[in-house]
């Protein structure tokens, strides 16, 4: 045996003093408001040596080197300067410091590194002795969600068929994933997964697929055939619909920058490739309820797998995300339609932890990935509403929404079917014991009612790996690039069920021999149920035929990517009845002395309507090179563009838009109204971009809906007809989508349901992305003319239900905006469109949460001006100034009014002037004024106005980021007068300049990455866009000795996160350059 030298090194202190502040704060929460007088930190690094060899004379000196930050004050010591053992107040709130599935606590310093645990194999669950109770008791013990009639139906394959007793890995598979295909997996025993029904939903769809009964009559057609009929009446561009984990548009024939041999990875060619824009979406609702940082992080990851694995390999760029949480409650800060008086589960986290960590969560993991954010939404609501039957709606279950949009070339479109002799290969990350039962654990119908239900939920919770996700997209890229040499026959991306649905998905219509000892293991305890079930994150599964697996193993090794040959392929309905509700609708009451400021005061606070800066600060919105639109817009990079738009190419303009919309509120007072105002927003929002036609728009439908509670299932029959029907009469149509039926929670014995939720995300093909309108106000010539658009109804209909404004008052109403004429609207949509592409349109923006007066104060905001309206119409101001009637507003130049005005007639699209967009001579006096016919209802200053809209953004910030900085960043917004200003005051003098574009030809330069770097493409690009030669190399081709140094006239190095920056920025690379790379080449 080996033995082990232990050497101990203190970083001290551990952690910078605004994370001591910050620790200090959630600890002193946490413990009832204890007082912590002194938090100290300490981080003790663990170095083990084998052998009894002398260390070299520098070897401290390096470690010390590679521990210790730059710039920074901490000390490296050898010894400790904090008690060895850990006391009772420590241990005490030890659970708030680490994450118990991937951290474990140590009372005394670790002296060896050993662990004693032995894997067991599998058991069985004693069905004949035990009957039916054994297998509830498996289900409440292990978490698998298991119903009556799935109960019944394994007693009965079991018991009184087979005659024997299931295996735990047969039960796990069961409930994970089951399809009727038989598998073997080889461990000492061989172990049949025997065919039988799916269990459930997240895997299978059960609830969409099958038979409908209302009232005891049978729908005509399953939830899934409506959305599948969308498509009859749109045109016929998707090249991949409903069949893979995305769907896909015709896209464009472009130049792509690619190495010229991607196992080598050399030169960059321009290749010409047709290719497909897709988009995919879906949520990870229960893990971001259970764990919101893991859950929301490896939401990002599963659905950037998604991407990757459509086809046979596809390429990621960018992502939406979307956030809905309950009550936020942030202490010290009152918002007087939140009721504190609510209780909360102790199983999900808070809605105010979920707000801040489920975004860290999704942030982190794409910024680390190299994944940009390009636009999504947050929602909170939480309120008492007698007329539904359990009282209160909440997103307690919260809603952690994310989609991507990428592309696939043309070559790599189609996966190949499984045949004989296929090699099953897993490649990326190795197993570990994490996310054990979470696709059963997500599925049950009520969170938080199961026995054990901490535990178990706890260990469904995914953990994701950003680096490792990084090197398994590289490998798929590049084989993907290889064109007809890409040795990957087809892939399907780990999830929910791990590898017992992954496989099965993989080798489906045919069967394979899986070998359990052919994994790779992250942890030796491993047991096979774990194996078979985890869902441990950063894993594809591939099909590759056997000579192409040097091929695939080159890649992987140049890319440090684990590639594990398991197995070999062989050759080898539901009814539901619901029950139709008719539901009571109260009026809307508003106190008689509100005035539109009185209003502002709430409105402008409510998260769904206030400043999203503290998300979009916190997320890279650029990495590819290829985002030709995001979010921030205007001198201040305010937050409020709604569409966001892709280039597919580095060369051309032609690319993709996206856009979201959801409409919960309006959904829960009328499903039919909320499904249409979802499609419209989704419209609204996406029309600022041009695009190719409204009837090449796709969509995914996402629904977040607690069906299988009374009445919840009839309320998502009603939606999705209204939302098919009018899709159709668009000329548009749903592509994919996903389902998340399970949305409620037990607090205190009671049942919480979610609002009923639907997601329409609508992307399409734009010919040229310049063309894109932002809505920042521009005040053409100083002054610029606002013109209201009405998309679907006039100007008569001011409906408040459903409104942001009914929520702040603690209301949802009884009557909610509609979608009343869809040929009003396509003509509107039409009308937009042409005039965006004659660049008529200075700026745009949709009229949504909030109403009109908040996409005006937006606009204002984001361009940083006056604004002058006066409504021309009748009415009461509050129902003027914040319905939410589908619309947009837009601004022109004073000199196209009339023009405007006319197109817009023409096609019987309402349409008027309401105001003007003014730039002060003094921007400090810039003033936000609105009159009623003449008559003055709101006058204040831009200034107070835009501090009250990011006062709740500012409030999250507190608990999210460096006090100071927060602050900082608050006083120069209030006292934002003028544009920001930049000049250079020195510039630098080079003694040996290459002039641009360079002339000579053939200038080598090497672009150099490692495992975690990010953004080389898009240097790449630039690099050959000034004229030289650009080379693909990594680290590994130095080692390797693949390519020499001196071909090179230089070096160029992208950033990212090398190694994970564990030891901070950079130090991977340097101490790889230093230690190794420099020892080669002297």
């Amino acid at each position: 045996m080996a033995t082990y030298r232990c050497l101990h090194f203190f970083l001290q202190p551990g952690l910078e003093q605004h994370h001591i502040e910050q620790l200090t704060r959630k600890l002193s929460f946490s413990l009832n408001d204890l007082h912590l007088r002194l938090v100290a930190s300490e981080l003790c690094y663990y170095v083990f040596l084998t052998g009894d060899e002398p260390l070299p004379p520098d070897f401290n000196d390096k470690i010390v080197w590679l521990i210790q930050k730059p710039f920074g004050s901490q000390k490296v010591l050898r010894t400790s300067v904090l008690p060895l053992t850990a006391d009772n107040i420590v241990l005490e709130f030890a659970d708030l410091l680490h994450d118990r599935m991937t951290e474990c606590e140590y009372v005394q310093p670790l002296q060896m590194l050993r662990s004693a645990v032995k894997p067991e194999f599998f058991s069985e669950v004693d069905v004949i002795k035990g009957k039916r109770d054994a297998l509830r008791k498996a289900s409440a013990e292990y978490g698998l969600a298991l119903d009556e009639y799935d109960v019944d139906f394994y007693y009965h394959l079991f018991a009184e068929l087979a005659k024997r007793n299931p295996t735990d890995v047969e039960l796990f598979d069961l409930a994970q994933s089951n399809r009727q295909v038989f598998y073997l997996i080889n461990l000492q025993a061989l172990l049949r997964s025997v065919p039988g029904f799916f269990s459930i939903e997240h895997c299978r769809h059960w609830f969409f697929k099958g038979r409908l009964i209302v009232d005891c009559i049978e729908e005509p057609s399953s939830l899934f055939d409506m959305v599948v009929d969308t498509q009859k009446d749109s045109n016929a561009n998707n090249v991949i619909k409903f069949n893979d984990n995305s769907s896909a548009i015709h896209g464009y024939s472009v130049s792509s920058l690619v190495p010229s041999s991607a196992p080598n990875g050399l030169q960059y060619r321009i290749n010409k490739n047709l290719r497909h824009i897709l988009l995919t979406a879906e949520t990870h609702n229960f893990p971001t309820g259970v764990c919101p940082f893991p859950g929301a992080a490896t939401g990002t990851g599963g659905r950037i797998r998604d991407v990757q694995a459509t086809g046979r390999g596809a390429f990621v760029i960018a992502g939406v995300a979307g956030y809905s949480f309950g009550s936020l409650n942030i202490p010290g800060y009152e918002l007087p339609w939140e009721d504190p008086s609510m209780d909360y589960p102790r199983s999900l986290a808070s809605p105010l932890d979920i707000c801040i960590e489920a975004s860290n969560g999704a942030s982190d993991y794409g910024n680390k990935f190299g994944e940009p954010v390009i636009c999504g939404f947050a929602r909170s609501f939480g309120l008492r509403i007698p007329r539904f039957d359990c009282g209160r709606i909440e997103y307690l279950k919260p809603i952690m929404f994310t989609a991507g949009i990428g592309f696939v070339d043309e070559s790599n479109l189609r996966k190949a079917n499984p045949v004989k002799g296929m090699c099953v290969v897993k490649i990326g990350g190795p197993v570990y014991r994490i996310g054990v039962a979470g696709g059963s654990a997500s599925s049950l119908q009520v969170q938080g009612s199961i026995q054990r239900e901490s535990e178990v939920e706890y260990g469904a919770v995914q953990r994701g790996d950003p680096e490792m996700a990084q090197k398994l997209n590289r490998v798929v890229r590049s084989c993907a690039e290889l064109k007809s040499a890409n040795p990957i026959q087809s892939i399907h991306d780990q999830g929910a069920g791990g590898n017992a649905n992954v496989i099965k998905e993989l080798v489906d219509s045919a069967g394979a021999v899986i070998s359990a000892d052919a994994f790779e293991l992250g942890d030796a305890s491993i047991t096979v149920k774990e194996l078979w079930v985890a869902e441990y994150q950063e894993s594809n599964a591939v099909l590759v035929n056997a000579e192409d697996m040097p091929s695939l193993q080159r890649i992987c090794e140049r890319e440090k990517c684990s590639c594990c040959k398991v197995g070999i392929v062989t050759d080898d309905d539901r009814v539901f009845h619901l029950r139709s509700f008719e539901e009571r609708s109260d009026a809307l009451h508003f106190p008689s002395s509100l005035t539109v400021e009185s209003v502002l005061q709430r409105v402008l606070r409510l998260p769904s309507v206030a400043s999203k800066r503290y998300l979009t600060n916190k997320v890279d919105r650029s990495v590819t090179g290829l985002i030709a639109q995001q979010q921030c817009v205007g001198p201040l990079h305010t937050p409020v563009a709604d569409v966001g738009v892709i280039a597919i190419s580095y060369f051309e303009t032609v690319g993709a838009a996206v856009a979201v919309g959801e409409q919960p509120i309006k959904c829960m007072l009328n499903a039919e109204h909320g499904a249409r105002m979802t499609v419209a927003e989704a419209l609204t929002n996406l029309v600022f971009a041009s695009i190719s036609s409204l009837r090449d728009v796709k969509c995914s439908a996402n629904w977040m809906w607690p069906a299988k509670l009374p009445g919840g299932g009839f309320r998502l029959l009603k939606a999705c007809k209204a939302m098919c029907a009018v899709m159709r009469d668009l000329g548009i149509a749903v592509d994919g989508g996903k389902d998340s039926l399970s949305m409620a929670a037990n607090v205190n014995g009671s049942i919480v349901r979610s609002p009923d939720t639907l997601v329409v995300t609508a992307y399409a093909p734009c010919p040229d992305i310049t063309k894109t309108v932002t809505p920042d106000l521009k005040c053409p010539n100083g002054k610029g003319v606002i013109l209201q658009v009405r998309f679907g109804s006039d100007f008569k209909h001011n409906y408040l239900g459903g409104s942001a404004v009914a929520q702040c008052f603690s209301q949802i109403g009884d009557s909610c905006p509609d979608l009343r004429n869809v040929t009003q609207f396509r003509n509107a949509f039409d009308v937009t469109q042409e005039l965006i592409r004659d660049e008529t349109i200075k700026a745009g923006h949709d009229v949504s949460d909030g109403g009109l007066m908040t996409c005006v104060l937006e606009m204002a905001f984001a361009g940083n001006c006056g604004l002058s309206l006066n409504l021309p119409y009748a009415g009461d101001w509050l129902d003027l100034l914040f319905n939410e009637e589908s619309g947009i507003v837009i601004e022109v130049a004073e000199s196209v009014v009339e023009v405007v005005l006319s197109l817009y007639a023409a096609r019987a699209v309402p349409c008027c002037v309401i105001g003007w967009s003014i730039k002060a001579p003094d921007q400090g006096t810039n003033m936000i004024n609105v009159d009623i016919r003449e008559e003055t209802v709101f006058h204040q200053s831009l200034a107070v106005c835009r501090s009250l809209w990011e006062e709740t953004s500012y409030n999250l910030e507190k608990r999210q980021c460096n006090l100071a900085c927060v602050e900082s960043e608050k006083r120069y917004m209030e006292n934002f007068v003028t544009g920001p200003s930049f000049s250079t005051w020195h510039l630098p003098e080079f003694e040996h300049v290459i002039p641009y574009p360079v002339k000579e030809k053939n200038i080598n330069l090497a672009v150099i990455r490692e495992e975690g770097s990010n953004g080389d493409r898009e240097l790449a690009a630039a690099f050959h866009a000034a004229g030289f030669t650009v080379w693909d190399l990594c680290m590994q081709d130095l080692l390797h000795k693949n390519v020499k140094l001196d071909w090179f006239r230089g070096l160029a190095f992208p950033g990212g996160f090398s190694y994970a920056d564990v030891f901070g920025s950079a130090k991977g690379d340097k101490n790889l350059v230093a230690l190794q790379i420099s020892k080669l080449y002297n």
